[in-house]
């Protein structure tokens, strides 16, 4: 139905577009710089053109298959459509779609509070689209704007909500908002944090398309470049990385469960998460026989991306009563989550080195 709809008002569309940019050309010709009028109301068309002309369900239909960039243009036509084209259920679609796997729900609220202190300019958008879309105001190459193009632009001007989803959509894109999330492998996977994933503060570089990070160490801040994607995930628990997690899983842990477990080198660090599996207390040929694991007060922990011989290979703890624990040798664990999910355990495995890592 979708295309039968767009096939229908496709016609309407580009007629209206074409009368737009015929007007553009005629002020051009007339001496009158393309620049110093963005802003244009659809009702100075012939009315049997316009572009609002169109059912508000046809028209809604249309802008939803615009992308970011070309709905930023269109609200800078007239005050109606610039209503239309920031309204968050068209963003809502736009948000999900790219950064739904990083922004969840208390992320977007951290975000949300952010931007609570800004102001963004709803603007003529320049040729360059949704990056440049709240630069407009500035003034030419001169330092110079003229009273009358002042006054074309505070006519059309307003201010985009801070709560608005396109605000939180733009300041993400344009790296602006350092937002919370977890990176895995950090420093570029040094041996050290293979299979380990760091609470840090992500800014999105649009040139690169990737991500810079800001690690809080204990002592000072890390500072990381060239993060992909895939690297990357919404923070596990809402709880912070300097707070113990309840671990309220430990006595359904059985051997071949997948669990990701607290851990940092010094009282003062951070929390990171690292992955690991459950193991059997007693030698594996004994267990197979007949288990008793699950029966144990206590849990086996295995690292499997140690050496066997490193010691950082295995640890035990309590079922009852789990507490952190460690010193300032072997560090301190602290809560710990069963993976169920088995879209997170590939999240995990997909940075499994392809050889152990060295007795560290």
């Amino acid at each position: 139905m979708d295309t039968e709809m767009m096939t229908y008002m496709l016609p309407w569309l580009l007629e209206s577009l074409s009368l737009l940019f015929i007007y553009w050309f005629k002020r051009s010709r007339g001496g009158v710089s393309f620049l110093k009028f963005p802003m244009l109301y659809i009702e100075e068309l012939e009315e049997k053109n316009s572009l609002l002309d169109l059912p508000e369900l046809a028209l809604d239909s249309i802008l939803k298959k615009l992308s970011p960039a070309d709905l930023s243009k269109m609200s800078g036509v007239c005050t109606t459509l610039r209503d239309m084209c920031t309204s968050d259920h068209l963003w809502e679609r736009h948000m999900k779609r790219k950064w739904g796997g990083l922004i969840g729900n208390f992320t977007y609220k951290e975000s949300q509070w952010s931007l609570a202190s800004r102001k963004l300019d709803l603007e003529c958008p320049k040729k360059n689209g949704l990056v440049t879309f709240f630069s407009c105001r500035k003034s030419d190459r001169r330092g110079k704007m003229s009273t009358l193009a002042k006054k074309k632009r505070g006519k059309m001007s307003s201010t985009l909500p801070v709560d608005s989803v396109m605000a939180l959509y733009l300041s993400l894109e344009t790296g602006k908002l350092w937002f919370p999330a977890q990176v895995f492998n950090r420093e570029n996977g040094y041996v050290g944090f293979l299979l380990s994933c760091y609470d840090a503060e992500l800014s999105y570089d649009r040139h690169w398309c990737n991500f810079r990070a800001r690690f809080s160490s204990g002592r000072r801040p890390t500072m990381e470049h060239n993060i992909d994607w895939n690297r990357l995930r919404a923070p596990a628990v809402e709880s912070g990385p300097h707070t113990l997690h309840p671990s309220d899983c430990l006595d359904d842990l059985k051997p071949g469960d997948h669990f990701e477990i607290q851990w940092k080198r010094e009282t003062k660090h951070p929390y990171g998460w690292w992955f690991g599996v459950v193991g059997h207390l007693e030698p594996v040929n004994r267990c197979k026989i007949y288990c008793q694991c699950l029966r144990s007060d206590k849990v086996m922990l295995e690292f499997k991306q140690y050496d066997p011989g490193s010691q950082w290979r295995e640890t035990t703890i309590w079922r009852k009563n789990h507490c952190e624990i460690g010193d300032g040798i072997n560090g301190y664990y602290g809560g710990i989550r069963k993976i169920s999910n088995k879209h997170e355990i590939l999240m995990w495995q997909q940075h499994w080195p392809t050889e152990a890592m060295l007795q560290l």
